[in-house]
């Protein structure tokens, strides 16, 4: 079985084909594109069998792919939307990996494909109307304890999430901080990706926070932040998490 995995973060691109072929040894990854123009061009002159679709690629929604080039290969998507944002795959009997890809749902898929080996019916209308409504679905504001009393906090006021002693805070602009009931993992589906990022384990950053970086070691980024954090080693990002932080910073 010939599969494209068209995936725009070459880590999880790279981590999806090691997850196949660990899966199958009957699986051939026959091409790996980043971009529409890539994929375009790769399905202008080959075929696959299955095609592994990631929703936004470096140059837009993948969707324009297929108003390119005509596909009849069954599609799985991968996206990193809560569950309200793919509700339509499910109306349309879409397969569709959420991220971070976990290996039973991977297998469950690739079943899902072996029982129908038909290309899927993909209104693309209904994908991108359910796609806009998730951008409205994101906090727009946290409520607070202060003391004996309760305040809301908008979330364009957050400078940055971070980690402490097992405790969440979140800290405003204007250098106030607050506990909240939230993990960091919690918080990256809650809230607009293209606003905030998680650099690392213990902080979420918003890139308007952000007022100079240099380079650290092992191709890493150190942060400079507004308001300040008084330990700036946390504010180093992560080795696995700097393509994608690069990336993020260059949209």
């Amino acid at each position: 079985m010939k599969v494209l995995i068209i995936e725009d973060e070459v880590i999880a691109s790279e981590k999806l084909a090691k997850m196949l072929l660990d899966l199958d040894e009957n699986i051939v990854v026959a091409g790996k594109t980043g971009s529409i123009k890539d994929s375009v061009k790769w399905l202008t002159e080959k075929t696959a069998d299955l095609i592994f679709l990631d929703i936004q690629l470096s140059d837009g929604l993948s969707f324009s792919i297929f108003e390119q080039v005509q596909v009849n290969t069954p599609v799985i998507f991968t996206t990193a939307y809560d569950q309200y944002a793919i509700k339509a795959f499910q109306v349309n009997s879409i397969a569709y990996l959420l991220k971070p890809i976990k290996k039973s749902e991977l297998i469950e898929s690739l079943r899902k494909y072996k029982s129908f080996k038909s290309a899927f019916s993909i209104d693309f209308e209904e994908l991108l109307l359910s796609i806009a409504e998730s951008k409205s679905k994101f906090k727009t504001r946290f409520l607070v304890q202060a003391g004996d009393k309760m305040r809301k906090i908008e979330t364009e006021e957050i400078a940055y999430f971070y980690v402490r002693e097992k405790w969440v805070f979140l800290k405003t602009f204007q250098g106030n901080q607050f506990t909240i009931g939230y993990t960091l993992e919690d918080l990256e589906s809650k809230i607009n990706q293209k606003q905030f990022f998680r650099i690392n384990r213990k902080f979420i950053v918003n890139v308007k926070a952000i007022v100079n970086m240099v380079s650290h070691s092992r191709s890493r980024v150190k942060l400079y932040l507004n308001p300040p954090y008084e330990n700036s080693e946390d504010l180093v990002v992560s080795i696995e998490r700097s393509p994608d932080f690069k990336k993020w910073l260059d949209e």
